[in-house]
């Protein structure tokens, strides 16, 4: 999560910053003294300002509505008998008549050019490994005993750490980390970024049918690996995509970054009509794999794992009827100001000057901080009128007459029908799920797939997607909301709707050979 710089580039040059590793977790060897309180119960007004923003901003169209609404039953009223008294009467006819349509084509026009572009999610896909990129806990221990850069303590603490993370026995690894010792170069960095991008583009392509000449806009996001030319320019290249495609390539901004793209992805379809972007969120492992023996920067080989994800959205009007999701809001949270959110996980050198990302014991803290202002901004947009009135006049109570009574705590599960809460450890997601007091099962695609493939950084939201529709979950209707956190330190959120039920007979996503063995028990 930690990040040095951070850096939104452009196609022309091709080039990234150095970035960090960014994993949310703690040291599992001991016991932590910073759970996160309850950040539900400590709202600040200002932040709870930021989310009516939202609706202030669309008062006039509010405020229409029911204008139009008075005039259409007036309207309907109007007999024959009226007309024709309005026809005896010319002039005054005609100078209703004009004035009303030029306000009519004035609001019309007025509300067609400012009117927010609706965004779709036509579709995504995940890409699944080859079965011999499997890494069974046994494999990652004697991998680790071959290549001897380890003290016979620190392979004991990384053991520990793996049978505590909530992962299971079929993640995944690039190749060149299972040989010995692992080669670790250019060529096979490349090689693993190929292999994840192309293989979730193939597949997203084919299950949408749309031609790779018809994307207008690609965001790639990839917080460690920064090969020049960049890696929009591999997919530019490869898919030959057309000269005037709008690439963008974003480094450093951690696990987060995969919402961040999507935000951008929703800001760019407001300005280009009919247009499709492709968003790529992956991680690269090869280059960026800690071989020393400084325990707070082992963490990240015990939980990341290889992974990514495809996402096709549109804002064309047509594309409604096959999409899966309409994009409803996004909420991004930066802490960066602050000196603390900023250096929680850095990465930096160890003594031996090898590469990694240090954590700072105040990550947990940092992350309630950002968590709470980001939920606190996105509430008043998602949250029910009841919920809302509840909270405002226990807030003026207790901030206005001083009266001591207990904050009143929305409910979230009425808002949203599922969840996807990044899976950055096995600690914040016990903290998410008592602090949203969610259920087992609005956790359940948040574990399993921690379990299943790991962390896989900024595409592990689309994972946990995919195990909603392969479980058959997603009914027309449904909304869904993803939170992710990053280096910075980032918090950032997207609702989605679904526009239809997805049946998970019709799916392919790499839940599918397995789907009938979840969930399972962890220990």
């Amino acid at each position: 999560m930690a990040e040095q710089q951070e850096q939104i580039t452009l196609q022309n040059p091709d080039q990234t910053v150095p970035v960090s590793v960014d994993h949310p977790s703690q040291d599992l060897d001991r016991p932590s003294n910073h759970n996160l309180p309850k950040f539900l119960s400590s709202a600040r007004l200002k932040y709870v300002k930021l989310g009516y923003h939202y609706l202030i901003s669309n008062a006039l169209y509010l405020l229409l509505v029911p204008v139009l609404g008075i005039s259409s039953a007036h309207l309907s009223t109007l007999t024959a008998r009226d007309l024709a008294q309005l026809l005896d009467r010319p002039r005054f006819n005609l100078i209703t008549v004009v004035l009303f349509s030029t306000l009519m084509v004035f609001l019309v026009t007025h509300y067609s050019m400012t009117r927010p572009r609706k965004v779709y999610l036509v579709d995504f896909a995940c890409y699944k490994p080859d079965p011999a990129q499997i890494c069974t806990l046994e494999t990652f221990m004697e991998r680790s005993e071959l290549i001897t850069f380890f003290t016979k303590e620190n392979l004991a603490f990384q053991r520990r750490m793996l049978e505590r993370s909530g992962l299971g026995q079929r993640t995944y690894l690039p190749e060149a980390l299972f040989r010995v010792p692992p080669t670790l170069c250019m060529a096979e960095a490349q090689a693993e970024a190929e292999a994840v991008m192309f293989g979730a583009i193939d597949q997203l392509l084919a299950k949408t049918g749309v031609k790779a000449e018809d994307i207008g806009i690609l965001i790639v996001n990839c917080t460690l690996y920064k090969p020049t030319p960049s890696l929009s320019a591999m997919i530019v290249n490869h898919y030959k995509l057309r000269w005037n495609v709008l690439s963008y390539n974003l480094g450093g901004m951690g696990c987060s970054a995969g919402l961040i793209s999507i935000d951008l992805a929703k800001q760019l379809l407001q300005v280009h009509p009919n247009s499709y972007a492709l968003v790529v969120s992956m991680e690269n492992l090869t280059l960026n794999w800690y071989f020393g023996n400084d325990r707070s920067m082992l963490v990240s080989n015990c939980l990341f794992r290889m992974g990514g994800a495809a996402i096709l959205l549109s804002n064309r009007s047509p594309n409604r009827r096959r999409s899966k999701f309409q994009l409803i809001h996004t909420v991004r949270t930066h802490k960066g100001s602050d000196d603390k959110s900023y250096g929680c996980v850095f990465q930096q050198e160890d003594e031996k000057k090898k590469i990694s990302v240090s954590l700072s014991k105040d990550l947990m803290v940092v992350a309630k901080e950002a968590m709470k202002t980001n939920i606190t901004t996105l509430g008043p947009v998602v949250l029910s009128m009841s919920d809302l009135l509840l909270f405002f006049m226990t807030l003026a109570a207790r901030k206005v007459f001083r009266i001591k009574i207990r904050p009143y705590v929305p409910d979230f599960k009425l808002a949203f029908e599922h969840f996807c809460i990044h899976v950055g450890g096995r600690a914040v997601l016990d903290e998410m799920e008592k602090n949203l007091e969610l259920t087992k099962w609005q956790m359940e695609p948040s574990r399993m797939t921690l379990y299943r493939f790991g962390n896989t950084s900024s595409s592990s939201l689309w994972y946990e997607l995919a195990y909603l529709e392969a479980k058959g979950r997603i009914r027309k209707g449904d909304r869904t909301w993803q939170i992710a956190f990053g280096s910075g330190f980032k918090c950032n959120s997207a609702v989605w709707r679904a526009l239809r039920t997805v049946d998970p007979a019709k799916e392919k996503n790499p839940w599918m050979d397995d789907i009938h063995e979840f969930p399972v028990y962890i220990p």
